[in-house]
């Protein structure tokens, strides 16, 4: 049995109102450019995306889901599609579960080459904390929240789906934690189309459960 298997396991404990939110993270992107695409339009999953996607669909195709949303980008909207098509769902589309804005979209940012060798742009770099570079964590932190709490009240006594960004996902998953938001890119648990399970009875937040049931990748790999 899966982690998700488990997060959704009944247990006769629980009320009639527990209610899981699935916040998945999208699967591989094609960019050969290597590019930070961010909220850029057009960019859309690889084929080890799509089979991704398709992966996580089948993973969850036993569970009792009732609604699946989506970041309006392209790649949230194909991942969450093969979900929303096993369990004969619209995909409701929410801005809230965007991707994070980032000064650098459009470039390419990987250390020792592309823009961050460029003097011009290391002011953008000058407060780790907000950040400077970008949509502050803890706006990204809330707007996360809003996002799973309306899924969590769509969805009260089953399951939802919301298909999300890495970013956003794992400064959802700290706040939650109570972890401060500034952290170090390298580490975050959170590959690709993986599912961090938020595991609810009522309106308490009781249980965060992560999986990977399209198998592990490197937060640092371009493309993701």
């Amino acid at each position: 049995m899966t982690d998700a298997d488990n997060a959704s396991a009944a247990d006769h404990r629980h009320s009639d109102t527990r209610t899981i939110v699935h916040v998945l993270r999208h699967g591989e992107v094609h960019n050969p450019s290597g590019i930070l695409y961010g909220r850029l339009p057009n960019f859309r999953l690889s084929a080890t995306g799509e089979a991704q996607a398709r992966t996580v669909a089948l993973a969850l195709a036993d569970h009792d889901i009732t609604h699946v949303f989506a970041s309006p980008l392209q790649r949230a909207q194909e991942t969450a599609a093969p979900i929303a098509e096993k369990h004969g769902l619209p995909i409701g589309t929410d801005a809230n579960l965007i991707e994070a804005a980032n000064d650098f979209e459009g470039l390419k940012v990987s250390v020792g080459d592309g823009a961050l060798r460029r003097p011009r742009h290391w002011w953008k770099l000058r407060d780790p904390f907000t950040p400077s570079w970008g949509e502050p964590y803890l706006q990204i932190a809330h707007r996360m929240l809003a996002a799973v709490n309306a899924a969590r009240v769509a969805a009260a006594g089953h399951e939802a789906v919301c298909v999300s960004h890495q970013l956003p996902v794992w400064t959802l998953r700290r706040f939650l934690q109570g972890e401060r938001l500034w952290h170090d890119p390298r580490n975050r648990q959170c590959g690709l189309a993986s599912l961090t399970s938020l595991v609810y009875e009522d309106d308490t937040l009781v249980d965060i459960v992560y999986s990977e049931p399209a198998g592990a990748s490197d937060p640092r790999v371009t493309g993701a």
